[in-house]
């Protein structure tokens, strides 16, 4: 089985920074009245800026797709070795793909402009970028490829647009419950991507991917964060509606998250993580770098007591993120963080990378082991 490492990584965050004075400015005030719970939230995830691919007229600056081809040019721009040509494989991850159909992969590669070659879509939550890492990962280990680019990108301003709600009926009051109102100011754009191939860039420093585990409990939780159905409607399909405009005025196409059972969501990422402790597959005292993505700084603190209940204690100076200056990305959140860290100057060869992304669609884990190689 051959090595994997991913000797070149990319970004795209559109736009300036906006600030959290801003955000209606973006988004819109719903029935024309700033919204309650955004001080609330803004307090709790403690984010000071993100970035929007629309404008305050909300008009999409870029599409979902074209971000992620951004991110895939720069990282192929700092490639020492590899040209677009020479990328056999493309691997895409996303929460909301600009279209139902084709898949989000067709789309990015057309916006590439890369050569033919076989491509893979993963949707889903967070997780789905890591999904795609690992697909483009087991194709080069098992040999079969010997380039590959994994990417994951996400437009999600839009899903949250003012004038969305207001011609739902079901929110005709203006007021839009908790479960979708406290997303509009945890979520923004942006999109990330990796190069990955069999042997380490000959110039700087590459991450050998050692493995990716991960890890679905959706056979013990129910539906966390979603779209596509309404739990007061019973939780049907929003195509099981007598028609489109059905759904819609009834909410189900909205993106949710039940707050009942969010906080479930550390307890997953822990779970699994002290279990590969357990396995010994993580050696938390050789651990130099924790990058865990979580989408506000409320979980951090408790991702920090279920380890010491867990008899593991990380030091806080290993564990990195922006997610208070690039925001919660969703998918891209990881692709982001670990671009930020490899060309931050930080990093030096021999060290371990232990990354982490838990995601609370219907719960699941995924968690990823690097080791830095090269000068």
């Amino acid at each position: 089985m051959k090595s994997v490492y991913i000797t070149s990584m990319g970004k795209f965050l559109p736009g300036a920074p906006v600030g959290n004075e801003e955000m209606e400015d973006y988004l819109g005030k719903i029935g024309g009245r700033s919204s309650k719970t955004k001080r609330i939230i803004l307090e709790k995830n403690q984010i000071k800026q993100r970035y929007y691919a629309m404008d305050k007229e909300q008009k999409s600056l870029y599409t979902n797709a074209e971000m992620a081809a951004l991110a895939i040019r720069e990282a192929l721009e700092r490639s020492a070795s590899v040209s677009p040509e020479d990328v056999e494989f493309l691997a895409t991850g996303t929460t909301r793909a600009d279209l139902l159909l084709p898949g989000f992969a067709s789309m990015v590669h057309a916006e590439t402009g890369l050569p033919v070659m076989e491509i893979s879509s993963h949707s889903g939550l967070c997780a789905s970028g890591m999904h795609a890492l690992k697909n483009a990962f087991l194709h080069i280990k098992s040999g079969e490829h010997r380039t590959a680019i994994a990417c994951s990108s996400e437009f999600l301003s839009r899903e949250f647009k003012h004038t969305k709600f207001e011609a739902q009926s079901i929110y005709s009051n203006g007021r839009v419950p908790f479960d979708t109102d406290f997303l509009r100011f945890m979520l923004s754009d942006g999109a990330g991507a990796a190069l990955l191939q069999n042997e380490p860039s000959a110039q700087g420093l590459s991450l050998r991917i050692e493995w990716i585990d991960n890890k679905s409990y959706a056979n013990e939780y129910e539906t966390c964060m979603y779209s596509g159905m309404s739990k007061e409607d019973g939780g049907r399909s929003w195509l099981d509606y007598a028609s489109i405009h059905e759904a819609a005025d009834h909410g189900a196409l909205n993106l949710k998250q039940d707050v009942r059972l969010v906080n479930e969501i550390t307890k997953v990422g822990t779970r699994r993580f002290l279990e590969l402790v357990e396995e010994g597959r993580i050696d938390p005292d050789a651990v130099d770098w924790m990058v865990v993505h979580y989408s506000s700084h409320v979980f951090r603190e408790e991702i920090f007591q279920l380890l010491e209940q867990g008899g593991v204690t990380i030091p806080e100076e290993k564990w990195f993120t922006n997610l208070y200056t690039k925001g919660n990305t969703a998918a891209a959140s990881i692709y982001i963080m670990l671009e930020e860290l490899l060309y931050s100057g930080r990093l030096s060869a021999g060290q371990q990378i232990v990354c982490v992304v838990p995601e609370s669609g219907r719960f699941q884990a995924s968690t990823m082991l690097l080791t830095v190689v090269g000068a």
